[in-house]
């Protein structure tokens, strides 16, 4: 059997080094991160171990990681009822080897691997409720000693006596003030109304030049259709009724 003290130290540092903590409430997944850095010039292998397994997703459970990097595992705790009356239990391990230097298969690295060689690292859980502000300002009430609610009646009393009167002053011009926002406020409304106004009247303007303009043609128009004079139309007549006598003239002789 091994002797434990023959383990070599671990060569990788992780970030937190002692303890991952999950911050509740657990009605939800909780992730917590762990860094994994190589220090070393060679490539390490490392694998993650968790003593509640189905309670636990981490992603990446394994890998190679190259000489002078880093990684970050997100170890994210499944939703649960959280009894803070439980103790918990939960542990990590981070368990690594330096890598072989030709090419390898990482299942077969650490299927052969030598367990003397194996470098460990232990991690706790813990899980951490948020305290409620409106509980903990209400047990800060109750704990609070009758000398110290006496202290502070006594504070706001003596701050209510020295507290200075309104100035007659100051209230005179807060009154002008408003008198004078009033006025300006009212002379913005009448210039509004006049912009509005002088908005309209250009815009009857505008009509009566445009009718101004098209007027004359207008007028050129209305001559060109206008109907031929009376006395053409009567003279038109009077040929036709005399070529209509000539020939029914010829047809009764």
């Amino acid at each position: 059997m091994a002797n434990p003290g023959s383990k070599p130290e671990q060569v990788l540092i992780i970030e937190p080094e002692h303890e991952l903590k999950f911050q509740g409430p657990f009605t939800s997944p909780v992730t917590s991160y762990m860094k994994l850095t190589n220090p070393t010039t060679k490539k390490v292998c490392f694998k993650i171990k968790t003593t509640a397994p189905k309670k636990y997703c981490v992603r990446p459970n394994s890998g190679v990681l190259d000489a002078k990097a880093s990684i970050d595992v997100a170890v994210t705790l499944q939703p649960f009822e959280f009894d803070p009356n439980e103790k918990n239990k939960h542990k990590f391990m981070v368990q690594t080897l330096i890598a072989p230097e030709e090419e390898f298969n990482l299942d077969s690295v650490w299927k052969d691997a030598n367990p003397d060689s194996l470098m460990d690292s232990k991690l706790k859980c813990v899980f951490e409720i948020p305290v409620d502000p409106a509980t903990a300002s209400r047990e800060n009430n109750v704990d609070a000693s009758p000398a110290i609610h006496e202290e502070k009646s006594k504070r706001i009393g003596d701050g209510a006596k020295s507290s200075p009167k309104p100035n007659a002053a100051v209230d005179g011009e807060l009154m002008k003030a408003a008198a004078e926002v009033k006025r300006l406020r009212e002379e913005e409304s009448n210039l509004r109304q006049e912009n509005l106004q002088l908005k309209e009247e250009i815009l009857r303007l505008r009509r009566a030049i445009s009718n101004v303009d098209l007027s004359p043609q207008m007028a050129s128009s209305t001559t060109a259709m206008a109907p031929a004079p009376l006395p053409f139309m009567y003279l038109a007549a009077a040929i036709a009724m005399g070529l209509m006598g000539i020939i029914l003239g010829k047809f009764l002789l």
